[in-house]
């Protein structure tokens, strides 16, 4: 019998969740020498500088200096933001700075980083991150005024206990959440942010405006049952019964609910029906994109997965970004059969 993603009820213990951040494993051989600048965009060469400078600064930060009675003391953290669009490299130096900074050390995109407050609470978290070198940030994002807050609280707590932070984004510290909310408090924590980072630019060619390639032709339910059915390690699951599974689980589970998993099918695809359906898709998208473990479906294409109401609103990034990855985990399932 096929074995279902829906029946999975992974256990994650605190030490775990830290012990898995780390860059995702096609970044694990990275460094700043494998770093190719465009000699068309100068900032790209200026960004690696500026990464390796980085480095050097944390270190120093991190060893701490002589108080008055020769005693060291813990001194604040230093920060790097870069900043550009997709395609230019900004998760390889980030990989990068992670390889080139001694351990204890940690990696984890945005969203990643509040699932582990969620899961762990704001103290633990802070207490449990505060012993790192560097905390690296990917893809850092700000989709509701209660992250902004929970990460603005987080940061400035570790980089006053000697954390160095280094994150990407597309958008400026001083502009995440631009357009999305007005609040006074809202905008006071951005302002926090932003005083956090040295903010480096990466020039090059902005992908987020390219269309996207299309989806591949969804299977019939036949086929997908049969692929699962005659591939070893590979899960089958009904889209909805799959759904409703994943709110039950936290998302910082996610990661172990598709470990091992050769290939996952997926039945009866169509567009979600609220928010917070498609977000915790776009969580499980992320997580078999680092895992690479592609998937095929049945039902709608997973381009369609995310509404047109939903592209034209807050979280567009995400739901492209969600999109673009099952996309070419369905073109990698494919190729494989």
């Amino acid at each position: 019998m096929v074995a279902r993603l829906s029946d999975r009820n992974p256990v994650v213990s605190p030490e775990q969740l830290i012990e898995e951040m780390v860059p995702p494993s096609t970044f694990d051989s990275v460094s700043f020498d494998s770093y190719i600048p465009d000699p068309n965009e100068p900032s790209q060469a200026e960004a690696v500088a500026r990464a390796r400078d980085f480095v050097e600064r944390a270190k120093k930060s991190r060893s701490g200096k002589k108080g008055l009675f020769s005693r060291k003391q813990t001194s604040q953290g230093v920060g790097l933001y870069l900043d550009g669009g997709f395609g230019v490299g900004k998760t390889h130096l980030l990989a990068s700075i992670y390889h080139a900074m001694p351990a204890p050390k940690s990696f984890a995109t945005f969203v990643e980083l509040t699932h582990l407050v969620g899961a762990l609470g704001f103290m633990n978290a802070v207490e449990r991150l505060s012993e790192q070198n560097v905390l690296c940030i990917d893809e850092f994002e700000l989709d509701d005024p209660g992250d902004t807050m929970i990460v603005s609280r987080l940061l400035t707590e570790l980089t006053a206990k000697g954390v160095s932070i280094a994150a990407t984004s597309n958008t400026l510290p001083g502009q995440l959440g631009e357009g999305r909310f007005a609040a006074q408090d809202f905008l006071r924590e951005i302002k926090k942010l932003s005083a956090i980072f040295e903010t480096i630019r990466v020039d090059g060619p902005d992908y987020r405006h390219r269309d996207l390639p299309p989806a591949p032709e969804p299977r019939s339910s036949e086929d997908v049952a049969a692929l699962a059915e005659a591939t070893e390690g590979a899960t089958f699951d009904d889209f909805d019964e799959l759904c409703a599974h994943l709110a039950k689980l936290h998302p910082s589970k996610y990661k172990e609910l598709v470990d091992g998993v050769s290939l996952v099918c997926i039945s009866g695809v169509h567009p979600a029906k609220d928010q917070s359906v498609a977000l915790r898709i776009v969580v499980l998208a992320d997580r078999l994109y680092d895992a690479n473990i592609p998937v095929t479906v049945s039902g709608a294409k997973l381009d369609e997965i995310f509404t047109d109401e939903m592209l034209a609103g807050g979280y567009r990034k995400k739901y492209l970004r969600a999109t673009s990855r099952l996309l070419a985990l369905s073109r990698f399932a494919e190729s494989a059969v």
